[in-house]
């Protein structure tokens, strides 16, 4: 079946002296893996920096339902970046979005929402100016509505108690270790408040970011099983230390 389908790339992996296998999540069929011949000059159709993570593709896939790996015939950039690879604070931010999101997305289905809400997120990130210190922080808090367990604000007050387990704010600590003390469940209030257009208003520290992504990381492992460490995250943490 040919499908024609925008396209996120996530991941490439060399496969051979002229193949990758490439991970995307695509709009009309969710995460696909697909392997793509790739020429060593510039005169193919398919050139390497259209697999570059978080680049937004058109993509046309021959897709056959019994193979593991799918083909892609033909691709295109959708939406080229204009400062995503070229700042390197922005490029640390989408390797680690690329790494957060190869993981997090490993069996999601189509979800035309979702994709949509990572289009807009990254292309946002790319024609920003210099106020995106907290995007990391409010794609992942955002994200977790896409996934099916955005917090609940209902109970939440100065003092109250957060349990990761339920999502909930609550008066008192829950009969698990899973939940955070009345400080840090703040943060996840304040978050909360935020979106891309008004992260900047919101004053952190550079040790408030790193603890709010240390939770943030806590909170999605509780929530996708077996979610790995992250290479990326050391990164991150020099940014902002």
């Amino acid at each position: 079946m040919l499908l024609k389908s925008k396209a996120i790339v996530l991941h490439q992996l060399k496969y051979g002296d002229s193949r990758v296998i490439v991970d995307l999540f695509t709009r009309e069929q969710g995460r696909l893996s697909v392997i793509v011949s790739v020429p060593k000059t510039q005169r193919g159709k398919l050139k390497k920096q259209y697999f570059q993570p978080l680049t937004l593709l058109s993509t046309e896939l021959d897709l056959r339902p019994l193979q593991q790996l799918q083909k892609l015939r033909d691709a295109s950039l959708l939406s080229p970046y204009s400062s995503l690879y070229a700042d390197p604070t922005k490029l640390s931010i989408a390797l680690f979005v690329a790494e957060f999101l190869f993981h997090a997305l490993k069996s999601e289905q189509q979800n035309v929402p979702l994709f949509d809400y990572l289009a807009s997120a990254i292309e946002w990130l790319d024609g920003s100016d210099d106020r995106f210190a907290n995007f990391h922080l409010v794609f992942l808090m955002r994200l977790s509505l896409f996934l099916g367990f955005y917090p609940n604000l209902d109970g939440f007050y100065e003092g109250a108690y957060y349990d990761l387990r339920q999502s909930t704010f609550c008066g008192a600590p829950p009969l698990h270790r899973d939940f955070l003390m009345p400080d840090d469940a703040a943060k996840i209030g304040l978050l909360m408040r935020m979106d891309f257009t008004t992260m900047h208003l919101f004053q952190l520290s550079h040790a408030d970011r790193n603890r709010i992504l240390d939770v943030l990381l806590s909170y999605y492992r509780l929530h996708l099983p077996a979610f790995p460490e992250l290479r990326s995250v050391a990164v991150l943490r020099e940014i902002y230390s």
